[in-house]
């Protein structure tokens, strides 16, 4: 697309001087200068001019100008007066262009011909002193809430020095086709803010100032709003403005990098619906399934004795690490010990199978994904990886039937026997609070993942927020979780990993006949399944027996259970039956409950 990028300072956490540094280190090539940052910066405009030009950042636009027009001429007055002096401080700047939000406060005449002459004589007034004003329909304008009606009094004005700014955010938040943006000339397309969004029911000014999102995080299809504005012919920069609470407490170069990534993917986004554009990625098919997940601790002697319950055959040891292998099916386990000194099991790397591991890994080089280093040998896969926000490594393995071709490396184990679990069905990840939005924008962008459902589960010590991404066809399936923030300071909230069986049951009882002990669930959910669904009696009194549970929709049924947990691990072994497409999420209270109770008896609980 070659299109510059910029972003908004209010985006980011920090001064302004960090701010600047963290947009160039990120790859921006230039900023909205935001003027609280401005303001509460000991720096003279002319060293924040300085600054910029010596990190390779041009300062785009100033902003923001509020209560402009639609005011009686005793209030233009003082807008003329306020007008001059940011005039002459953007020219001690060097930016050109200055945000013009339509009125909130001030306006009391609801009148385009007045609004666009007061934009004309504030344009000759920019014009003196070389700026250009972007007139931009806030969605709570008081009067001019829609940009279709912005760009009327624009026309109306008919000055050279005054355009429109469209914003996603403000058009797309109020239902507003998008379409129409092509009705306006590209040159009068001043300037470009994006910002995603979730799709929220509440005020519209309170869901703009605490809840925007980076491009792939949100609701919003961003992809088709920027297709019309660069149909219209617009030629300037794709800028974010983010306002987000999260953002601005977060490390502010991740942050910016997180913007960056976002716009990035953007671009390829919009260069995939035939505008024309080059695409910013190499395109690559989503993974076809997973090769393996990894456990890390060191002494991870607990999970090899559950794998075992579970029906797992030990492949073997690795050749030159202190790892070991247990397969089951399509299901890859791997215990790691190596450089695991005093740490609890966790569930540290995924592998997924992709067609191409080369472009799958230059497009995770090009959306800035760290890179992950483990040193194999001559006669070792070298397999790709890089490492996702919450620290989890992320392999990368060519797709082919049967086992996969580092499995040899395992030695001294036994052959595949007989198998109850056929895969895995899917993996849950633990995020803190602050990477939580970054992961969606991560396994959507550098995996091309799809984002799907997003709910909230209750817990004994609050809200646990989960959101699945996942490939069309269910081969992968990521399940992002925001631990309540009691345990994200506590550390501690579990991760695990989903193994799929035709036969839940016969797992079930294969893993007790080995001295599994399962999840413990309470005898009331039984009591109140039976009530809810008209199953046998008997087949209720074994699923109790057995600590499985229960959940039926439309499309089909599902039965799953759990293992205890492990460090910061544990199992699900689940069955999906007909078209039953979620995750059993009614029995999550439960599950989470139980697991609460068990961790409060255990040595050392509340670490």
């Amino acid at each position: 697309m070659n299109l510059r990028t910029s972003v908004a300072t209010v985006c980011l956490s920090g001064t302004l001087e960090q701010k600047l540094h963290a947009c160039a280190e990120a790859g921006f090539d230039g900023v909205e200068l935001f003027e609280p940052d401005l303001v509460a910066s000991p720096a003279s405009p002319e060293e924040i001019a300085a600054l910029a030009e010596r990190l390779g950042l041009t300062l785009d636009l100033y902003q923001p100008f509020r209560d402009a027009e639609g005011v009686d001429e005793d209030a233009f007055h003082d807008v003329l007066h306020r007008a001059r002096a940011k005039f002459r401080l953007m020219q001690r700047l060097g930016i050109g262009t200055m945000l013009v939000c339509s009125n909130v406060a001030t306006a009391s005449r609801d009148d385009d011909q007045v609004s666009a002459t007061q934009l004309r004589r504030l344009g000759d007034l920019a014009a003196e002193h070389g700026i250009r004003l972007a007139y931009e329909a806030l969605a709570w304008g008081r009067f001019v809430d829609d940009y279709r009606r912005a760009w009327r009094i624009v026309e109306i004005a008919d000055h050279p020095a005054v355009g429109v700014c469209l914003d996603s955010f403000h058009i797309l938040s109020r239902g507003h086709d998008p379409a129409a943006i092509e009705d306006i000339p590209g040159d009068r397309i001043f300037f470009l803010q994006l910002a995603d969004a979730p799709a929220l029911t509440m005020d519209v000014l309170s869901w703009s100032r605490h809840y925007r999102l980076f491009p792939g995080e949100g609701a919003f299809d961003l992809a088709t709003f920027v297709g019309h504005v660069l149909g219209a012919g617009y030629t300037g920069p794709l800028s974010l403005e983010i306002f987000n609470d999260t953002f601005r407490q977060t490390d502010v170069l991740r942050t910016a990098q997180q913007a960056k990534r976002s716009l990035t993917w953007l671009e390829d986004q919009v260069a995939g619906r035939g505008t024309g554009a080059a695409a910013a990625l190499p395109a690559v098919t989503q993974p076809s399934g997973f090769d393996f997940v990894e456990v890390k601790g060191e002494d991870t002697g607990e999970v090899d004795v559950m794998l075992r319950q579970l029906g797992f055959t030990f492949r073997g040891q690795h050749r030159s690490k202190p790892v070991r292998l247990w397969t089951q099916g399509g299901a890859r386990v791997v215990c790691n010990e190596h450089l695991a000194r005093d740490q609890e099991p966790t569930l540290a790397a995924v592998g997924v199978e992709v067609a191409d591991p080369g472009a799958s890994a230059k497009r995770a080089r090009l959306l800035e994904a760290p890179p992950v280093f483990r040193r194999a040998r001559a006669n070792e896969q070298d397999l790709a990886a890089f490492r996702a926000p919450d620290g989890t490594e992320i392999f990368l393995s060519q797709a082919a039937p049967g086992d996969t071709a580092w499995v040899p490396e395992f030695e001294g184990g036994d052959p595949p026997s007989d198998a109850l679990v056929t895969g895995v069905d899917h993996v849950n990840l633990a995020h803190p609070w602050q990477t939580f939005d970054e992961a969606v924008l991560f396994y959507t962008s550098v995996l091309a993942l799809r984002a799907a459902s997003s709910q909230d589960v209750a817990a004994p010590t609050g809200l646990v927020r989960s959101h699945v991404v996942r490939s069309d066809d269910g081969g992968v399936r990521l399940a992002l979780n925001v631990a309540p923030l009691a345990l994200d300071r506590t550390g501690g909230f579990p991760q695990h990993m989903a193994f799929s069986s035709p036969d839940v049951m016969a797992v079930a009882r294969a893993a007790r006949d080995r001295g599994l002990r399962p999840l413990p669930i309470p005898r009331n959910y039984y009591d109140d399944l039976a009530a809810r669904f008209a199953l046998d009696q008997a087949l209720v009194e074994e699923m109790a027996e057995l600590g499985v549970l229960y959940d039926r929709d439309a499309d089909g049924d599902f039965l799953h259970f759990y293992t205890e947990t492990v460090g910061d691990v544990f199992f699900e072994v689940v069955q999906r039956n007909g078209g039953y497409d979620g995750y059993g999420a009614p029995n999550a209270p439960v599950r989470l409950a139980a697991q609460h109770l068990r961790e409060a008896g255990r040595p050392g609980a509340g670490r």
